[in-house]
């Protein structure tokens, strides 16, 4: 986690000494202004940061947090919904300008991607059936069977404990796959879980174990000058939430409980 941070800081101190000399064919905040708009990608299937209502309306604490941020920005909003192994492709291709989704901060993605500040700190909890008894810490995960979106942080971190994983599209059929004993567990964030017993509290699940420390929950956008420019207008912007206490009011709106600060 120390080396997270550290390469966090040093990413921010090196974008905030690039604002100058941009090119207006390359600027992505440029190019968003000019057409009015900013693409966001997400899933739209990950209940509670981004989902549909029971008016099929895209809601969630990600999705209230692109709009805010394209009002401040003066723009409109489109938010693009792709299954997960997508989204980062949909970035790399300049289909979408930005993805919130959730997205952890990792050594990985930051050779790649270029973050904003962190807008949220979770834990990640592994998921299991009430009656398992073989699971208690992320050691025991090795020689079973999980399920999660492939290339995902979780199931990353599922393979790092010696797991086998299965590929799925979506959280509910990860839980399917746990309730029907098809898999031993599932890694997910803690409040995902949470959220989730509370709109089925008759399901058998418990929370086996969860990590010591929270992972860092940004918004990735393409690596490079070409990003310096919307890197640092929304990391006002996510600043300006969490002074006012606006981002912390959306939280507890969604989760039921501030993940705004650590």
């Amino acid at each position: 986690m120390k080396k997270f941070r550290m390469l966090i800081v040093i990413s921010l101190l090196i974008l905030s000494g690039c604002t100058k000399g941009n090119d207006t064919q390359t600027d992505t905040l440029q190019q968003i202004k000019n057409k009015n708009e900013i693409i966001i990608a997400t899933e739209g299937t990950w209940q509670p940061w981004s989902y549909h209502n029971e008016d099929n309306e895209l809601v969630g604490y990600d999705v209230e947090l692109g709009q805010l941020i394209a009002e401040k920005l003066g723009v409109k909003a489109t938010f693009v919904e792709a299954e997960w192994d997508s989204l980062f492709a949909g970035l790399d291709s300049k289909r979408y300008d930005i993805v919130i989704n959730g997205v952890e901060i990792t050594d990985e993605r930051l050779e790649k991607y270029d973050f904003s500040n962190p807008y949220a700190f979770i834990k990640t909890a592994i998921i299991v059936k009430s009656d398992n008894d073989e699971i208690h810490s992320y050691d025991d995960l090795s020689g079973k069977q999980t399920a999660n979106t492939l290339a995902s942080t979780y199931a990353t971190l599922a393979e790092h404990y010696g797991a086998t994983t299965t590929g799925v599209d979506d959280l509910s059929q990860t839980i399917e796959l746990v309730l029907q004993n098809r898999v031993d567990a599932t890694l997910n964030a803690e409040v995902t879980y949470y959220d989730y017993m509370k709109v089925h509290p008759e399901a058998s699940l418990k929370i086996a174990a969860l990590t010591d420390e929270s992972s860092l929950v940004s918004i990735p956008m393409r690596k490079g000058q070409e990003s310096t420019a919307l890197n640092q207008e929304i990391n006002k912007i996510i600043d300006e939430m969490i002074q006012s206490g606006e981002l912390s009011q959306l939280s507890i709106k969604y989760f039921g409980t501030d993940l705004v600060s650590e």
